[in-house]
């Protein structure tokens, strides 16, 4: 990569993280990445709305179309103080703990070489919002069709494997998952009497349980996994049995037909606890993923990529349970996820010591640019 637009992109990566934004609201981010590109570069600028895409057209009108994807949200994490002071966050209680903001640089960056370069084959960099909760990748996606693009690719940084490693998975690389949530509604009644009321209590209790005992052997065709994260009911009054609650699961599989089935089970457990103890109960679904599958000859081109640039590539033995929406993108056309190692003991995603490491954006350009060179 040219070492100028290294440092530019760098700076940029740098101003991302400073104004950090959440799902759904990434204006100021989506402006930012829009002007960098309009000012270094001659590219199409698309603006969707909450995302956009830039198109880089050959010269050769049948040349192939490849597309790649940058994610541009952040999370609801404090920034702490690890993180240098003249890039970090100033949105309190938002941060860019997964390296979203890192992300887009790198594909601003390739989007500059790209400019510089000039390839015979068309490029569509696509910046999209709203991955954390899942929402953004099914939108974005269409643009795939539209632009009949022969392959899809996208990074993503990963702590705990070497620095600048590459690391891939053929086949099932992230599983499906999804948030699941019932709301029960009984009667609340004073607390020396539970008995004239209607406590969701023991249907939350149950049904928990239930949850840790539902991924058993022989029941689901692969791995499922289902993770309590929230129990609500009532508050810290002693004089009162509450009337209504919460729960809320996350659930994940290999596997979205095994997702559908162990959501069914927990909805249909859930009504039968509701009906014992007299409770009406309500269901609703929030943040939804994919499986994400890459694509064997996708892959290869990784492969082949990442050995032309001499560096060590890990087959990543089983898929990583965190959820992506990039599956939405495979399901349009041919593509594949990678991931570039951050370092062996290098702060982990979602924490909040975690910066994404700038000296990984290099590797990321590069890997950009070498898949490039397998439709030319």
């Amino acid at each position: 990569m040219n070492s100028e637009n290294l440092q530019k992109i760098i700076m940029l990566r740098h101003l991302l993280h400073t104004y950090p934004e959440l799902s759904m609201q990434e204006v100021h981010t989506r402006g930012v990445l829009m002007d960098f590109l309009r000012t270094h570069t001659g590219l199409e600028i698309h603006d969707r709305g909450r995302w956009f895409y830039a198109r880089y057209a050959a010269s050769d009108p049948n040349a192939p179309t490849v597309a790649f994807r940058a994610d541009m949200d952040a999370l609801p994490i404090p920034e702490g103080e690890s993180v240098p002071s003249e890039h970090a966050s100033r949105h309190p209680g938002i941060s860019h703990k997964c390296g979203h903001d890192g992300h887009c640089a790198a594909l601003a960056g390739f989007a500059l070489e790209v400019w510089r370069t000039r390839p015979r084959i068309n490029v569509c960099f696509i910046f999209q919002h709203a991955e954390e909760t899942g929402q953004g990748g099914a939108e974005c996606a269409e643009v795939l069709s539209s632009m009949g693009c022969t392959a899809v690719y996208a990074f993503h940084n990963l702590s705990g494997y070497p620095e600048n490693s590459i690391i891939l998975r053929d086949g099932l690389s992230q599983c499906a998952s999804r948030g699941l949530t019932f709301h029960f509604q009984g009667q609340a009644s004073h607390a020396s009497q539970p008995e004239d009321g209607r406590s969701p209590a023991a249907a939350i209790a149950r049904l928990v349980l239930y949850s840790q005992e539902t991924p058993a052997p022989g029941i689901f065709a692969d791995m499922v996994l289902c993770t309590p994260v929230h129990i609500c009911m009532g508050d810290r009054d002693f004089g009162i049995s509450p009337g209504s609650g919460e729960v809320s699961f996350t659930i994940r599989a290999n596997r979205e037909a095994d997702l559908d089935f162990l959501e069914d089970l927990l909805t249909k457990k859930a009504a039968g606890l509701a009906a014992q103890s007299g409770l009406s109960m309500e269901s609703s679904v929030t943040d939804p993923f994919p499986e994400t599958r890459n694509h064997s000859g996708p892959v290869r081109s990784i492969l082949s990529a990442a050995e032309r640039l001499g560096k060590q590539v890990i087959q990543m033995p089983e898929p990583w349970r965190a959820s992506e929406d990039f599956g939405y993108y495979t399901k349009k056309c041919p593509g594949a996820i990678f991931y570039i190692g951050n370092g062996a003991h290098y702060a982990p995603l979602h924490t909040v010591p975690y910066d994404f490491n700038d000296g990984i954006l290099e590797t990321a350009v590069d890997m950009y640019l070498e898949l490039l060179q397998e439709y030319l």
